[in-house]
């Protein structure tokens, strides 16, 4: 019997299978979920930011003193500026403003992950710096994308899907002109670093460097070498702290 049609049709058949399944577990990998999520916020903010109003600039990478940091989204406008993180998730998400890390319970599963308003902070901080702004004229918002359910009470500013949009056009009150705000996006087209994968690479081996607690730290405020000490008295004798190294000129302090 001649089995070769049917070796025939079965190859086909995985010609297109197995690249389909690759495709299928790229696309679960938290780097995909992460571009997909903030595709979808700009596809958003395309259709319901009037572009001439909010000038948009998206995923920038700015040079800080201890390396980068990598924003989702910027819309610049006479308003106030507004920064917005993005979270792909679903599931149930529990997590209060002042709790250092927010839980995703996904089916039977609980997952960890830090507070997007404290990750947002730094992004704050380096544009804060990088404009010469007021940080009441910055506004940090929070988005999730992917069909998240709030658990627990979340400030204004954590919004679902298009809730960034509402957010964003409650403030209403000018606090820049519009020679101001093309300004801030001329510094920031000309300061962000260029969006390649070497950028990409860069910043993610600095995230590694700030996660490792025997890595070398540069203090935030003053550029000078951060240094791990020792608390030598009161509640937290024999606690370790990064400490400024030009202490005490600069009282710079940060968990070890």
């Amino acid at each position: 019997m001649d089995f070769s049609p049917i070796i025939a049709q079965i190859s086909g058949t995985f010609a297109w299978f197995i690249p389909l399944m690759v495709l299928v577990g790229l696309l679960k990998t938290p780097w995909a979920k992460g571009y997909i999520g903030e595709l979808l916020v700009r596809l958003f903010a395309h259709w319901r930011l009037d572009k001439n109003t909010y000038r948009r600039l998206h995923n920038v990478t700015l040079n800080t003193l201890d390396g980068t940091t990598q924003i989702d989204h910027v819309f610049l406008s006479r308003f106030g500026i507004f920064v917005l993180e993005t979270k792909n998730m679903s599931g149930w998400i529990f997590g209060g403003e002042k709790q250092a890390q927010w839980t995703q319970k996904l089916y039977k599963h609980t997952f960890k992950f830090q507070n997007p308003l404290r990750q947002n902070y730094k992004h704050l901080k380096a544009l804060e710096a990088t404009l010469g702004v007021n940080a009441e004229q910055l506004h940090s918002v929070i988005t999730f994308v992917g069909g998240s359910t709030f658990k627990t009470q979340m400030p204004a500013n954590v919004t679902q899907g298009i809730g960034f949009i509402r957010y964003i056009k409650a403030f209403q009150e000018p606090i820049f002109s519009q020679a101001e705000v093309d300004i801030f996006l001329q510094a920031l087209q000309t300061g962000r670093r260029a969006a390649t994968l070497a950028t990409h690479r860069e910043h993610v081996q600095n995230l590694k460097r700030r996660n490792d607690p025997t890595a070398e730290r540069q203090c935030p405020k003053c550029g000078s070498a951060l240094l791990i000490r020792t608390v030598k008295s009161g509640a937290n004798a024999g606690k370790q702290f990064w400490g400024c190294s030009a202490f005490p000129k600069c009282r710079t302090m940060q968990s070890l």
